[in-house]
């Protein structure tokens, strides 16, 4: 079993008396990041800081107890953030009609970055904008946050003109 697993069997049992779900778990080097969050039916309400602050004591005991990682090792738990990273089946799954930005490998056969929104999660892969990548062809992906409405047309030249004008004035 690996690292990843080993932290996952311990951790997933404790996080689920929390309210938390496990979104992913990477282990890099000494360092050990566990992304949280609230389980998918209840959508995906931010993960509060006491929850994240209980949840990192929590984990951090059990895996002392455990003790699943050999050496030393820097623990880091947060939630996966407005801009999700997407590297599993599941986590395409979860973000499809979301808006996503994919980086594919370097002998990809096609667009290197693509950003649209995903239309399909399948067994094989995704279609982003009518674009069929392969899980194996996805080097890095996530979803995309984006702020509001964009601004109405003329809006920033008024803005301008009404702080010209009023400089103009007080001259």
């Amino acid at each position: 079993m690996s690292i990843v697993e080993r932290v996952r069997t311990a951790v997933e049992p404790l996080l689920a008396t929390q309210g938390l779900t496990v979104y992913d778990i990477e282990h890099t080097g000494s360092v050990l990041r566990i992304l949280v969050d609230t389980p998918r039916e209840e959508g995906h309400a931010s993960v509060d800081l006491d929850a994240i602050a209980h949840a990192t004591r929590t984990i951090s005991v059990t895996l002392d107890e455990q003790d699943p990682i050999p050496g030393k090792y820097t623990l880091e738990v947060s939630s996966p953030g407005l801009e999700r990273p997407l590297r599993t089946p599941a986590h395409f799954e979860g973000a499809v009609g979301s808006t996503v930005s994919v980086k594919t490998v370097p002998n990809y056969d096609g667009e290197r970055r693509l950003k649209g929104v995903l239309a399909v999660a399948g067994d094989d892969g995704i279609t982003v904008d009518d674009v069929h990548v392969a899980y194996d062809d996805i080097d890095k992906a996530r979803t995309v946050f984006e702020w509001g409405p964009a601004p109405k047309p003329g809006k920033k030249q008024a803005a301008k003109t009404n702080t010209k004008a009023k400089a103009g004035r007080r001259a």
